[in-house]
């Protein structure tokens, strides 16, 4: 673990993508967790409206997370489409800060914020073409940036534990998340690298768009992507329904949802640390589905503890669960397509909005039956569909 961390502080460009990747834990810590409370009780969009915001932030995030990824591997200029897309995520969040309505929740959370997330994915496109000399020591770099991710967000979630303890409205998360939109901007401005500048080989692929959907299509790639969006369903369908399920106990305020979110970002740090060490002895889909069954049981008690004392050790289950859900499919798909790690950045993206898709879904469906236990067991099905499927999959591959 030393190490890793010695050789990610040591290389400019690992700390470029790690001060960005922490930047972007940041902005998806003041807006993720609330965006369902602001969207329902403070804007007043009902449940159904709010379900329909969020179909259409996954279907901007994969267009631009596909269309910048099979683009920036066919013709470069990599940092010029991160500026664009770190540039119209701070004009949405402004939008909100200005304005905030139906309308500009729509712009912010339905189009601008989504396009802003797709730099997840560059990063670590970015991440495997400055990783192309390590080896087998590139998944310890990978998951040491992933929780740089996560370290952020428990920072951020503390802040506003303490600022919502204070009183503050639910709405000063604006401020937070367009400021650090606007570090996002400069930092790709200053330091990420021009074309042609790097020190290692981007090679235009030579595929062009319509070969390479083709093979996104294929079915050894298009199952594992549906599997894994059913596991990537479940942190998703958490991070909808903490702050309502929050919302909806006498015992639980605002802050305690900042709390909760951070507690279990501050959990997987250590584990997304400790993963490299245990990732050489099982293949990567075995540990994506021990994650996701360790992480199911936490989404599954969440509704049934939240005025329960012990709903403060499921943090413990989630971040362990989540170190390998949330930074195992970052490899996994980058060696699905070898040396086009715009690609498997679109692969992360996809994977994102069948995630998001699925949870809208549940979300939709499991509201109009019964409640948000509901929507909670929708999601532990999902998970364990998906982890099975995944085992299956990859276990006939090797046979």
């Amino acid at each position: 673990m030393i190490t890793t961390l010695r050789l990610v502080w040591d290389r400019k460009i690992f700390r470029v993508i790690l001060f960005g990747l922490m930047l972007l834990g940041g902005l998806n810590a003041s807006v993720y967790p609330y965006q369902s409370l602001i969207g329902i009780d403070r804007i007043g969009l009902s449940e159904t409206m709010f379900s329909i915001v969020l179909l259409i932030a996954s279907i901007t995030l994969v267009v631009t997370s596909v269309l910048v990824g099979l683009l920036t591997d066919q013709f470069g200029h990599r940092r010029r489409a991160a500026l664009i897309c770190a540039g119209l995520g701070a004009t949405g969040l402004a939008a909100m800060l200005i304005h905030p309505g139906p309308a500009a929740f729509l712009l912010a959370h339905g189009l601008m914020i989504p396009v802003n997330s797709s730099l997840f994915g560059q990063f670590f496109a970015l991440a495997r073409l400055a990783s192309h000399d390590l080896g087998p020591e590139r998944d310890g770099v990978l998951s040491t940036l992933r929780a740089g991710l996560s370290f952020m967000f428990v920072f951020t979630m503390i802040f506003w534990s303490v600022v919502f303890g204070m009183g503050a409205s639910v709405m000063a998360i604006y401020i937070s998340a367009a400021v650090t939109s606007a570090g996002l901007v400069a930092l790709i401005w200053r330091y990420w690298p021009r074309h042609g500048t790097m020190d290692w080989p981007d090679t235009p692929s030579g595929i062009n768009l319509t070969a390479a959907f083709i093979e996104i299509a294929k079915p050894r790639i298009r199952w594992r992507l549906a599997c894994l969006g059913c596991i990537g369903a479940g942190p998703t369908i958490y991070m909808v329904l903490v702050s309502l399920v929050f919302d909806a106990s006498p015992l639980r305020t605002t802050s305690d949802v900042a709390l909760y979110v951070g507690m279990i970002a501050g959990w997987e740090v250590p584990f997304m640390l400790i993963l490299p060490s245990i990732a050489g002895r099982l293949k990567r889909s075995t540990l994506i589905a021990w994650g996701s069954g360790i992480y199911l049981l936490h989404l599954g008690l969440m509704p049934l503890l939240a005025a329960s004392g012990l709903i403060w050790a499921l943090p413990i289950l989630a971040g362990m669960g989540g170190a390998a859900i949330l930074t195992l499919p970052i490899a996994y798909f980058q060696d699905l397509v070898h040396g086009r790690p715009g690609t498997g950045a679109a692969l992360l993206a996809l994977q994102k909005v069948t995630s998001d898709a699925l949870a809208a879904g549940a979300f939709a469906l499991g509201t109009a039956l019964a409640g948000y236990q509901t929507v909670a067991i929708f999601g532990v099905i999902l998970m364990l569909t998906g982890a099975l499927g995944l085992m299956a999959m990859d276990r006939r591959a090797v046979g």
